[in-house]
């Protein structure tokens, strides 16, 4: 009999493993298909994120910098000094300006090449400012071609890596060229630290992506290996180990990366992606193109060395496969129980009264057949039970202990989250101008900033000219992350407009913005409920004209004097919506003793009061008209706790935004 017992256990056993075979085998198959699609779409779209998000962060601080160089080169101060050089009020008045300039650099530091008399003047903060030239340009040195090769070209700047073996530097070097006329008078610029330059934008410390730049000649700009970088592109051309084309070892691989860089510098903004073998692996190239600065930024993603996927999906993977088994066995239990033992236990109908009671009562005397075999089986039951009983106990304490664990990861899970809201909130608050406007506005303006959540869609705007001014608040759709997401977009956009058209037009920005905001999302398929619009209201400042320029899409410009309070309002299309809109410049007199405010509706639809009704417009302009003749840091202070005192017990609605500023 024992026998029999044993060929029971060895079937149940042998068929529990070819349920587990057939449910396995199967499964992972598909799994591993599943998980591999999934690695390839969220590596694509971690490529486009990440690419965009080095674009922005290049072209942002390079911009500001060419930007003053730009403006260095076209000052009539430089191109009076460079027509007579000798002159000697000319040039102290040259020099004199070029400090403020030099203030300002990112890298405090300028130069100055006189096509005349070939001089190089350099300045920084390693040294006392100097008058004197640090050396003379040669021609006939490869060092100082980059000289040369720049006066010769037609456009007005050339971005150029190069080694100054006079000063003993590598930067990355801003030249723009001097103009009178037709006439070229010289070189003027600043350059950045390459060292920091990598450090900043190329060094992520992220397994298996590696950002480089490149120019849109192919040539390496910037890589985390030095040895690839080519300099002096002003001059010369690379070598072709120094270009990513020499990087890549099939000529098919190097005709999809040149189809890339011409999708991509045919549209700016956007990332061209494309598959190819780069240093022994298989990675995936993502592109997006700078036309401001004539660079590529590419970023090269080893999608097997990456994280682009957020393992903890698979926990949920790993339950589902547990309830499957926990399935199957119970389909396995069911089919034994029906199909074996109910037969069994029909034969064995003497023994069921012992079954169900006690279990210390006497059983008839074993046999040598089944019935004796399930004799003692009933005698043994009791015993069973309580081992059991005792056992279930340790298991159910040790699944506690794994639960009470489970929760403590979650914990720490869930405060990495709130840690990386927290940093993305620092972020978003160092892109704000407040250290600008501090340094130009001081005491002239205030603004009030408080984010709904940690960070939020709201953010304000500022740039300056001498003595003209570009202020404005932006109200970017969504709240929390989703909304300071929109904010980085929305930022690019007005960088980009205010790149293209000035700083003296705020209707055209805003539609150049709106053009912008459309080209960026053209292609994105979004679900319907997700909004993509923004509220921006804009303000030109011309100080030596005493004149204001506003233009708004759903924000006004209000204005109080202290008796009374009024309103420009803004275009009803926001920027992005369903259709465009149609936006013009107000020409207003800037007039002394009056507050003007730019407001997002955070603070007019805070709900407050008894009832939970809205501030409202009314009540908003009686708080100006009462505060407006205040310092503007009373003001700041009066407009705070005006709403917290409104606002009572009730969450805060919306991001809250006002912008203010006067003249006297």
């Amino acid at each position: 009999m024992a026998t029999w017992g044993f060929g029971l256990r060895a079937k149940s056993m042998l068929a529990l493993v070819l349920a587990c075979l057939l449910s396995l085998v199967p499964a992972g198959l598909i799994a591993w298909q599943v998980l591999e699609t999934v690695r390839s779409h969220f590596g694509e779209a971690y490529a486009r994120n990440f690419t965009l998000l080095k674009r922005q962060s290049i072209l942002a601080p390079i911009s500001r910098d060419l930007a003053l160089s730009r403006r260095l080169a076209d000052s009539e101060v430089t191109r009076q000094w460079l027509l007579d050089e000798q002159n000697p009020s000319s040039k102290a008045l040259f020099f004199k300006e070029a400090e403020g300039y030099r203030r300002d650099f990112r890298s405090r530091s300028y130069f100055l090449a006189s096509a005349k008399s070939l001089s190089f003047y350099f300045n920084d903060d390693l040294k006392p400012v100097s008058d004197q030239p640090r050396y003379i340009l040669d021609q006939t040195k490869k060092s100082d071609s980059w000289f040369f090769s720049s006066i010769r070209q037609v456009e007005p700047y050339n971005i150029n890596v190069n080694y100054d073996a006079h000063l003993k530097i590598t930067q990355v070097w801003l030249n723009v060229i001097i103009r009178d006329g037709e006439q070229v008078l010289g070189v003027a610029g600043t350059g950045l630290d390459l060292s920091t330059f990598l450090a900043e934008f190329i060094e992520t410390g992220e397994p298996g992506i590696t950002p480089m730049i490149i120019h849109r000649n192919g040539a390496i700009q910037a890589h985390r290996n030095p040895a690839l970088i080519a300099t002096n592109q002003a001059a010369s051309r690379a070598q072709e180990e120094q270009t990513l084309a020499g990087q890549l070892p099939s000529a098919p691989e190097r005709e999809a990366l040149a189809a890339a860089m011409a999708r991509a510098q045919a549209n700016p903004g956007q990332v061209s992606s494309f598959r190819a073998t780069l240093e022994g692996r298989e990675q995936l190239l993502a592109l997006a193109y700078i036309p401001e600065l004539k660079w590529h930024v590419v970023t090269a993603i080893d999608l097997q060395a990456a994280q682009v996927l957020d393992r903890s999906w698979l926990n949920t993977a790993i339950a589902a496969l547990v309830v499957l088994m926990a399935i199957l066995l119970m389909s396995f239990a069911y089919a034994v129980e029906q199909l074996v033992l109910k037969p069994l236990r029909k034969l064995q109908h003497s023994a069921s009264a012992l079954a169900r009671g006690d279990f210390e009562v006497s059983l008839p005397p074993p046999s040598r057949d089944e019935l004796g075999d399930l004799s003692q089986a009933f005698g043994s039951m009791a015993r069973q039970i309580r081992n059991n009983t005792e056992d279930l106990e340790a298991k159910v304490q040790a699944r506690t202990r794994d639960l009470e664990n489970a929760n403590r990861e979650m914990q720490r899970a869930h405060q990495q989250i709130n840690d990386s809201i927290d940093y993305a909130s620092l972020i978003q608050k160092a892109i704000l101008p407040s250290q600008q406007m501090k340094q130009l506005l001081g005491p002239h303006h205030f603004v009030l900033w408080r984010p709904r959540d940690v960070v939020g869609g709201d953010f304000y705007v500022f740039r300056s000219e001498a003595e003209r001014y570009l202020l404005g608040v932006v109200d970017c759709a969504g709240h929390g992350v989703p909304g300071a997401l929109m904010t980085m977009l929305a930022r690019a956009a007005l960088d980009h407009a205010m790149t293209q058209e000035g700083i003296a037009a705020p209707a055209a920005i805003l539609t150049r913005t709106d053009i912008t905001v459309r080209s960026m999302l053209q292609h994105c398929e979004l679900p319907r409920g997700i909004a993509t619009n923004m509220d921006i209201g804009l303000v030109h400042v011309d100080r030596e004209a005493r004149r204001l320029r506003f233009a708004g899409a759903r924000i006004g410009l209000y204005w109080s004097d202290g008796q009374e309070v009024g309103e420009y309002k803004g275009v009803r299309r926001a920027i992005g919506d369903r259709r465009m809109g149609s936006y013009t410049d107000m020409e207003i007199p800037l007039q002394t003793g009056i507050t003007y405010y730019l407001t997002t509706d955070g603070f007019l639809d805070q709900a407050g009061g008894e009832l939970g009704y809205g501030f409202g417009n009314t009540r908003f302009a009686e708080l100006l008209r009462t505060h407006a003749r205040l310092p503007m840091a009373e003001q700041a202070s009066a407009l705070d706790r005006a709403l917290a005192e409104y606002q009572g017990g009730y969450p805060q609605r919306d991001d809250i935004t006002i912008l203010s500023f006067r003249f006297d």
